[in-house]
């Protein structure tokens, strides 16, 4: 990210499609960073895993094993596995 540092977190953010096998490897690099990890929350069948951390400019990101449509499609009750 180009610019000055955000003067607050918010929940806009980045989102960064990985495998559901190289997701586990993400999650531990992320975490040796030392930067801030959010807590996850529960998910519904279909929706994916996600790991939500703030860089040291207060950006959120989020790593995420889906897509927006099937994310969507999921809160619809239209997941397929």
């Amino acid at each position: 990210m180009e610019g000055a540092p955000l003067s607050e977190k918010t929940h806009n953010h980045v989102a960064l499609k990985v495998s559901k096998t190289d997701f586990e490897k993400y999650e531990e690099r992320v975490r040796s960073l030392g930067v801030e990890v959010l807590e996850g929350r529960s998910r519904i069948n279909g929706e994916g895993k996600s790991l939500y951390f703030y860089d040291y400019d207060n950006h959120l990101f989020e790593l995420h094993t889906g897509t927006l449509e099937k994310r969507l499609d999921s809160y619809k009750g239209k997941a397929t596995v």
